[in-house]
């Protein structure tokens, strides 16, 4: 056993080898106090009830490995005769281990966070994964920003000139990205302003048109009605006008139509009765007017308004597909005839 005596970084082996087991033996003991703990802390807070034996349930089955084996290594330490320099690192590892630990604890309480007050809040599905992109993003962000300068702080790096060096290069960072940094804050700006969520029907200033499938940190999603994804930046989208079909109670339609001049007087005053008839007949229609309009160089113009309670445009289209039948059986039984453009008229006729 002679070999055990022999020196090894200033230290027998033999302090190595109780170094080493005491170090695997606190590790070992930990992970199964923690294995033996947990469970029966989960199922205690399932029985009664209880808050802190769920917390601490929790939050002891979140115990990082790095954490326990910091530990262990410091108690393995403490039998060996190592040079100050050496010790001073090492004594920061237990530190850096509870700073990464709290780290991990904070980042899972961000997620609960989130889960029970952004996405379990009545609103829509949509507007709760936007609020809780946003939200995780920069509440993480925060949250390892401090984590990052804790550790730094514990290492003997000086914070305070750090940070300040950070200003002045964040300044030039900032003017570098700002195009990113603007979409970050738009997205947040949709986020909390609401002017469309997840699932609307939006039609956007220049045309585009479809529904919301998603809204990201730079980008927005719309899937437009003829199946291709448009994707558009959220700084550029929030400098446009957008119509947002999904929060109106009823449609408005107002369409038009002409007839020639010849028409009898008594049937222009009977056609907004037989027009209002047709109309209520559709069960989601709600009449509202219908007038003649004016005397226009084609003839008589009409101009009729009815509501759809229903702001779906398929069934608008459906609706007003009926009142067009509708409107073509009344103007055949009465022997009505719309004016047609004189460019619009073939060859022979006056």
């Amino acid at each position: 056993m002679l070999w055990l005596n022999r020196l090894v970084l200033g230290n027998t082996l033999l302090r190595w080898c109780i170094a080493l087991g005491a170090a695997a033996g606190a590790l070992a003991l930990a992970r199964l106090v923690l294995r033996w703990l947990v469970p029966r802390l989960s199922a205690r807070a399932d029985r009664t009830g209880g808050i802190l034996d769920l917390c601490l349930a929790n939050l002891l089955g979140r115990v990082h490995p790095v954490v326990l084996l910091a530990l262990a290594m410091t108690l393995g330490t403490a039998f060996l005769d190592l040079p100050p320099a050496l010790l001073r690192y090492l004594d920061l590892l237990p530190t850096l281990a509870l700073i990464l630990q709290l780290g991990a604890w904070g980042h899972w309480g961000i997620s609960l966070w989130i889960d029970r007050r952004l996405l379990g809040r009545p609103g829509g599905n949509g507007l709760a994964a936007s609020r809780a992109a946003v939200a995780s993003f920069i509440l993480r962000l925060a949250l390892w920003s401090l984590v990052l300068v804790a550790a730094l702080d514990a290492i003997g790096f000086n914070v305070t000139t750090l940070l300040a060096s950070l200003g002045i290069g964040g300044i030039a960072v900032a003017l570098a990205v700002q195009n990113i940094l603007g979409d970050l804050f738009a997205s947040l700006a949709i986020t909390l302003d609401q002017p469309f969520v997840v699932g609307d029907f939006i039609i956007v200033e220049d045309g585009l048109l479809g529904c919301v499938e998603s809204i990201g940190l730079k980008t927005t999603r719309i899937r437009s009605l003829s199946g291709e994804r448009i994707i558009i930046a959220n700084g550029e989208l929030l400098k446009c006008r957008i119509h947002n079909f999904a929060s109106m109670p009823e449609r408005r339609v107002l369409f038009q139509f002409t007839l020639v001049h010849r028409t009898p007087l008594e049937q222009v005053e009977q056609l907004p009765g037989e027009l209002r008839r047709i109309i209520e007949a559709q069960p989601l229609a709600r009449y509202d007017r219908a007038h003649l309009l004016e005397f226009s160089d084609l003839g008589l113009k009409f101009e009729v308004v009815y509501y759809i309670r229903d702001k779906d445009y398929n069934l608008y289209m459906d609706i007003q597909h009926a009142i067009n039948l509708g409107m073509m059986a009344v103007f055949r039984e009465r022997d009505l005839a719309l004016a047609v453009a004189r460019s619009q008229q073939g060859p022979g006729q006056g």
